[in-house]
């Protein structure tokens, strides 16, 4: 679908509703007994996911699939399902399925399963392909690249068909990007035969956790959650000060929490807050800017991240609470920036609320959100303490006995909500004309949060992998998906409850598909990313890739980073941002690794990753494509292309966000050591994050002066990177001879961390001088430590070499290697903490509220 012919000034709701499914779903609702294989071929596919991520197969010895096995199924369902749902021309009939793409779904189906088909003849003769199996490769590749230009868009089939050219025409390619090339054979193979390309990490990702996390969101949502989730916020927020704009950002920061896209989620909750916010007073465009905003947002929240999250498991190799650890603290500074940017726009516009029926007094609402908030927290204790400690008492009965206490509490909820309308369960499309009352609307739903507290234990006490947390998460949700209707009934004293058995049963059936339909793209989009990724490993394309870069940035690391920014941002317009992240952090989060320590600056993996990350979802709000923004201005009735400039004017605080925890790593919760530091980040992270704001906004306490916002800028670099000042002040460390490693090593605490800086060649024979860190582990001898990294140190006069890397250690994956020569060695020098610029900085910001607060006094006067 061609954005730029939208008339978004005209869409009905319905065309809305359509464009969301052209993008996320497909557009096509068959009829008959098409829509009924449609409906089955995704129903399938829902439990397939369901049985491989389970312990069924295992305990039963029944239909027991190894990884290349099951992404091969998995892609199958994929593009059987891509050629049945999304058709191929604007033209093309919805409500049948032509002849022509019955053919092509059934080849894709059978081009996909290939692997799993002829598993053991692939696996008898390695590299040695068959004329027939060269023939599947090709038609496989064909049909995937066809059936990515229907789901995701014409941008990423040219990206996938330029690095396919580039794999058999690298000798005739410019001299700096030249390579041998690759024969028809070794390409095909290298593409569709192994586990380098389509069926690589991302595709393994893609069917071993992603499908179980997007499938607990759409039945989740199908039980009513996601109504719940929007009609709560609205009933706390609604009657603030621009009240409807905030229940949007709240609520779509829930939403985001169990939905991986950007466009669904500005529909859901967009349907409900953009017309109570062009109410209340906001103009059309900033009303569909926030809600754009804050669904693009949603990507960024944990645990799903639009799918992200469970790619950087196997990226940067660190646990998937890890990933959820340092994400939380940007995700939450982005979403409080946000909801501070719609309350400057109320008070700019001086925008009210929606009034209540029967509004409390303030000390009564005041009592109540601190009993809430101290629920909340009460909650979260009784969680992770509680269930943690009947862990320890119960030992391998834990599992029954939360399981019990799991069960228990859901017939208790669900008898308790029944003294409450069921709002979640009213129709979601439906007008809200007046304020839900908060207390009646959040105990209407409160059962919800029993699944999320099931995957929250299972990942966090019980330590599962994420598949199999999803999957236990899953199989609650599915119980209770089922029986809430009956059950609740039952407590209302509705004695004829067949009719709520079979509407539980039908949002079972409609949830398994639902998950199946968000799928697709995903599926595609990752499978389509493995083309891209197999050819840098075919090609090596990524070490020219980072000569080039170094070369254009002269190796200045912001340079670079704002490269990568922008190359992230034009990925991303027409890249889904999964496929996005993939295809960036494959090309460029090795060249910033790099270039970073040659600068002297040792990035950890997962802020590059993050950072690539973040600008990806940046490109969903960046005119002229960003379908989320023609969604949301479709609803608005108003210009899209101003929606899409006013979302991305107010997502500049999430580009900052990266930048800053690119140089400051404690925004990512790295290196921080205790409760206190831990409280200091997170509070002047925050403050930074509204500081920033205030200064974008041009409005603090008023409207601000242009000298005020530039220090309020400066305040907000000064709270964010307070080490940038202290480093002018004290170097951050002492640079020793190299020869003093061993009595260094020896004397060094457990876990520690030595600065190096190397120097040797690289593979195209260049002197490269750079930092590194060399983990000491636990304590012992010098020798010990380093040959349990896999390293062999030699004293060679005055300098120290490289003698051996142990092959496949940790010392050969940090990229050392022999013969590289030790040139010195970083101590921490006795550095002030930076955080005590903040007292002068807080000074500054004093002084800023002092002066607005006597402009604002005064223009009030004279009003």
């Amino acid at each position: 679908m061609n954005e730029n012919e939208v008339k978004t000034s005209e869409l009905t709701d319905d065309e809305i509703r359509q464009m969301v499914a052209e993008s996320d779903t497909g557009g096509r609702r068959p009829s008959g007994l098409a829509a009924k294989i449609v409906m089955y071929a995704a129903m399938a596919w829902s439990l397939f996911q369901l049985w491989i991520a389970s312990p069924l197969p295992f305990a039963f010895g029944i239909f027991v699939l190894n990884d290349t096995q099951s992404r091969s199924i998995h892609l199958a369902f994929a593009m059987f399902l891509g050629y049945m749902l999304f058709p191929p021309l604007k033209s093309s009939p919805r409500t049948r399925i032509p002849v022509q793409d019955w053919v092509l779904a059934l080849l894709g189906a059978f081009c996909g399963a290939y692997l799993y088909l002829f598993y053991a003849e692939l696996a008898a003769r390695p590299g040695q392909p068959t004329a027939f199996d060269l023939v599947v490769a090709l038609a496989g590749v064909t049909l995937l690249l066809e059936v990515t230009r229907r789901v995701i868009g014409l941008p990423m089939t040219l990206m996938a068909l330029l690095f396919i050219g580039y794999i058999f025409l690298g000798p005739y390619m410019p001299e700096m990007i030249a390579h041998k090339g690759a024969s028809f054979g070794k390409g095909m193979t290298h593409l569709w035969l192994s586990t380098e390309g389509v069926f690589g990490v991302a595709l393994g990702v893609s069917s071993g956790f992603v499908f179980l996390f997007v499938l607990f969101g759409a039945l989740l949502d199908t039980g009513g959650a996601g109504n719940y989730f929007i009609k709560s916020a609205l009933s706390l927020l609604g009657h603030m000060r621009g009240g409807p704009a905030k229940a949007a950002v709240v609520s779509s920061g829930l939403t985001g929490l169990i939905s991986g896209s950007s466009i669904a989620n500005v529909v859901t909750v967009g349907t409900f807050t953009i017309p109570l916010m062009k109410r209340v007073g906001y103009k059309p465009h900033v009303a569909a800017a926030v809600e754009t905003a804050a669904s693009v947002d949603g990507q960024i929240m944990p645990p799903v991240m639009g799918a992200a999250a469970f790619l950087m498991v196997e990226y940067v190799g660190i646990p998937y609470t890890q990933i959820i650890k340092h994400a939380a603290l940007p995700a939450l500074m982005s979403y409080i920036a946000l909801f501070y940017i719609v309350h400057l726009e109320a008070c700019k516009a001086d925008i009210r609320g929606i009034p209540r029926d029967n509004m409390p007094p303030l000390m009564n609402r005041l009592i109540g959100f601190v009993l809430s908030v101290s629920g909340v927290i009460l909650l979260a204790n009784v969680v992770y303490f509680g269930l943690g400690w009947i862990k320890g008492v119960a030992g391998d009965a834990s599992t029954l006995v939360i399981a019990l206490l799991m069960l228990g509490a859901y017939i208790g909820l669900v008898k308790y909500e029944s003294n409450y309308p069921e709002l979640h369960m009213e129709d979601p499309n439906s007008p809200i004309l007046k304020l839900p009352e908060p207390g009646p609307t959040i105990k209407s739903g409160l059962h919800f949060l029993l699944p999320v507290a099931a995957l929250i234990w299972n990942l966090m006490i019980e330590e599962l992998s994420p598949a199999l947390s999803a999957f236990w998460a899953t199989m609650f949700l599915i119980f209770i998906l089922v029986t809430q209707r009956p059950l609740g009934a039952w407590f209302r004293g509705q004695r004829e409850i067949k009719a709520d058995w079979a509407q539980g049963f039908q949002d079972l059936k409609t949830g398994l598909i639902a998950g199946a339909r968000n799928m697709v793209g995903v599926a595609i989009a990752t499978s389509t990313a493995g083309i891209i990724v197999g050819t840098v490993t075919l090609t090596g394309i990524g070490l020219v890739l980072a000569e080039v870069v170094e070369l254009i940035s002269a190796g200045n690391l912001l340079l670079m980073l704002c490269m990568v920014a922008v190359a992230s941002l034009i990925l991303g317009m027409g890249v889904p941002t999964t496929a996005n992240y993939i295809i960036v952090s494959t090309l460029m989060a090795p060249v910033v690794v790099e270039l970073g320590a040659q600068s002297g600056l040792v990035v950890p993996l997962i802020a590059i990753h993050m950072f690539v990350f973040y600008f990806g979802i940046m490109a969903d709000v960046t005119p002229p494509v960003g379908l989320a923004a023609y969604a949301a201005a479709g609803i608005a009735k108003c210009d899209p292309m101003l929606t899409g400039f006013t979302a991305f004017w107010y997502s500049i605080r999430t580009s900052v966000l990266p930048f800053m925890f690119i140089y400051n790593t404690q925004l990512l919760l790295i290196g921080i050591d205790s409760i206190s530091q831990f409280i200091l980040v997170v509070v002047s992270a925050i403050a930074a994050s509204l500081i920033f704001v205030a200064a974008s906004q041009n409005w603090f306490i008023t409207r601000s002066k242009w000298y005020e916002s530039a220090l309020l800028l400066l305040i907000a670099f000064s709270l964010f990177r307070p080490n940038f000042w202290m480093d002018m002040i004290v170097p951050p460390y002492n640079k020793v001879a190299p020869t003093q490693i061993m009595q260094i090593a020896e004397k060094a605490p457990a876990n520690e961390d030595l600065r190096v800086w190397i120097e040797g060649e690289d593979l195209n024979g260049k002197l490269v001088n750079k930092g590194m860190l060399l983990p000491l582990g636990e304590a012992g001898t010098a020798a010990q430590r380093f040959e349990r990294f896999g390293l062999r140190l030699q004293t060679n006069g005055d300098q120290l070499e490289v003698a051996a890397v142990k092959f496949r250690s940790k010392a050969d994956k940090a990229g050392f290697k022999q013969g590289q020569t030790v040139t010195a060695i970083e101590m921490e020098s006795t550095q002030p903490a930076p955080e005590w610029l903040f007292i002068p900085t807080l000074g500054m910001l004093a002084l800023v509220i002092f002066v607005q607060r006597r402009r604002a006094a005064a223009t009030a006067v004279a009003a």
